[in-house]
């Protein structure tokens, strides 16, 4: 990865950074996390595939360019007609004070607090007062649409906090996280009214600010896309949701929908997606909690190096009988997985593939055989899925080009639930489920030998020494050594990732998606293209210290006590890295290069 400090340590295959250094300390600043990137943002171009049935022609892409900020192209919106009209308020009316809902027509901003209590401007939905309930966020959630019978005439509908929708050009709703989308009619027409007035000026909207609501544009061909919402989260985050919604639409769908837009302007698209309410809010709940959603990365179920190669072998020899993808999860996270020779699998395709299977109630009761489209192999034409379900939580993905291969990977699945069940692959994996993954509670004090093993089961512990006791008591608390909340760990190399699993202090669904935000601006932070990218950044503030490391091989996200040491919190950080290394056969996909994408 490219860095804009270029007296940061270097990272090589065998030898680890040491970000206690003192060049890397002195490049260490007190960043501030823009919202914004003043860079251009620009889709990756997928890869094709060959000739495949249902291949459409061409169709030209929306051009991505212009600032990625609170701008339409080179002109800043600070208000406009149409959008003091969306929100039924007057341009005095957004900077007072709501003083009640009447006060706004859009009053999703009212019980959002400021910048720094960080307790409720994390959910998603405003608690109402006269429900007498507690928070949505400390309540189980439930898949599916909810809130159906409300549209934008309904105050509880305006007090969400964050929406998401999908209309056509011509204004025809097509999808909304909230309410009814034929009763949003009317609303959608807004939306189009005011992506059109932009670009008949010859420009192209992408974000509107209106107080504390961000407005998020996404222009895909016929299909617009947008976000508005009041939440923590940087343009770089809401932005990068569109994508994956509109990607999880393809994936439905393929792209050559466009073309019955082509013949029709005026096409109904909503009955195309009937039934898939389920998998959209399932995507959208997962950017609350899923670090895939943004590292564009994917994690592996913790596994000894034995098991996971008993289950990549199987997988590797029905690969070679003709299937395009073989895919071994166990609920979001890889077990095993190869694939055919030059064909290459993108993280994005995998979350969005495992989100429409574990989404689905159809997968877990029989085998199924669906047609699907990966988004970043080949938008325009269908793969062919066979799905089934080997225990409760894992399950089997068998891709393959051809549309009457179902009796084909049929007896194949038969053949590699064999070998797991005989190697007991499945137990291991059910047994990992329950065990967990790294915490920062079982940070080593000193390097492990290359023996060392992530789990108790796994491998067994050492003994303390004298010295090695007595400096874990001066660490004794919260958490891990000097106050070692959580981390993330990404693998560049191979866009995999590691999270410790919570632990106190984040007892709560609340403060882990508090959290997940942090580390979600951290993110947009680093990458932000205007300004960086960063290397290191140290950020402390009531909650927690957060500090983040990107070299050329890995990135590392931190979360410490708010009154953690700086250089006890960097020396801790090379520890971890440490530690990953020392345990990557058991948490890391090895030696997947078909997978290099």
């Amino acid at each position: 990865m490219s860095s804009s400090d270029d007296d940061s340590a270097s990272s090589g295959a065998n030898s680890w950074p040491v970000l206690g250094s003192k060049p890397i300390e002195g490049g260490f600043s007190q960043l501030h996390v823009k919202d914004l990137a003043n860079g251009s943002v620009n889709d990756e171009a997928a890869e094709g595939s060959g000739d495949r049935e249902r291949i459409a022609a061409e169709v030209d892409e929306v051009e991505e360019g212009g600032s990625a900020s609170a701008r339409v192209g080179g002109t800043e919106i600070e208000e406009i007609g149409v959008v003091r009209g969306m929100w039924r308020s007057n341009s005095e009316g957004e900077v007072e004070a709501q003083a009640s809902p009447s006060s706004s027509g859009y009053a999703g901003e009212r019980g959002s607090s400021s910048g720094g209590s960080g307790i409720g401007e994390e959910e998603d939905e405003i608690e109402d007062v006269r429900s007498g309930a507690g928070s949505d966020s400390q309540a189980a959630w439930m898949p599916g649409k909810r809130h159906v019978m409300q549209d934008d005439a309904s105050i509880s509908w305006r007090k969400r906090k964050k929406h998401f929708f999908i209309l056509s050009h011509s204004g025809k709703p097509i999808y909304s996280r909230y309410g009814d989308e034929h009763k949003l009619a009317g609303f959608s027409a807004t939306l189009q009214a005011i992506i059109s007035f932009v670009e008949n000026g010859g420009d192209r909207v992408k974000l509107v600010r209106a107080g504390k609501h961000q407005v998020v544009f996404l222009v895909k061909g016929p299909i617009y896309l947008v976000c508005i919402s009041c939440t923590v989260e940087p343009y770089e985050s809401l932005r990068g949701q569109l994508e994956l919604i509109y990607g999880q639409m393809i994936v439905i769908l393929t792209k050559s929908v466009n073309r019955c837009f082509e013949k029709n302007p005026k096409f109904d698209m909503t009955p195309l997606l009937g039934g898939t309410d389920v998998v959209f809010s399932s995507l959208i709940h997962s950017f609350s909690w899923n670090p895939a959603t943004f590292l564009h990365a994917y994690t592996c179920l913790p596994l000894a190096y034995a098991t996971r190669q008993a289950a990549g072998a199987v997988l590797q020899d029905i690969a070679d009988s003709g299937v395009l993808f073989a895919i071994l999860m166990c609920k979001h996270k890889v077990v095993s997985l190869v694939g055919a020779q030059k064909a290459s699998l993108h993280p994005d395709d995998m979350l969005l593939l495992a989100n429409f299977v574990t989404s689905s109630e159809s997968f877990r009761t029989s085998e199924n055989f669906s047609p699907i489209c990966l988004p970043r192999y080949n938008p325009m034409a269908f793969l062919y899925a066979y799905v089934h379900y080997l225990d409760v939580e894992t399950y089997l993905m068998l891709l393959t080009t051809s549309s009457d291969a179902f009796y084909h990977l049929k007896d194949c699945r038969t053949r590699i639930e064999t070998v797991l069940l005989k190697s007991n692959v499945l137990s291991e994996v059910q047994r990992s489920m329950l065990d967990g993954g790294m915490r920062v509670e079982d940070l080593p004090i000193d390097p492990l030998p290359r023996s060392g093993s992530l789990l108790p089961r796994l491998g067994k512990s050492r003994p303390l020494t004298d010295s090695q006791e007595s400096l874990k008591e001066a660490y004794a608390g919260i958490g891990g050594p000097a106050g070692l909340w959580h981390f993330i760990y990404r693998s560049i190399y191979l866009d995999q990732y590691v999270a410790s699993e919570f632990s106190p202090p984040f007892n709560t669904l609340r403060q882990q998606k508090r959290l997940y935000r942090a580390y979600q601006k951290m993110y947009a932070s680093m990458h932000d293209k205007g300004v960086g990218p960063h290397k290191t950044q140290f950020r402390r503030d009531e909650h927690y210290v957060l500090l983040c490391w990107v070299t050329q091989d890995f990135e590392l996200y931190a979360a410490f006590d708010p009154l953690a040491d700086k250089g006890s919190a960097i020396k801790t950080c090379n520890r971890v890295c440490q530690w990953v290394k020392d345990v990557e056969n058991e948490i890391f996909l090895l030696g997947a290069s078909p997978f290099s994408w």
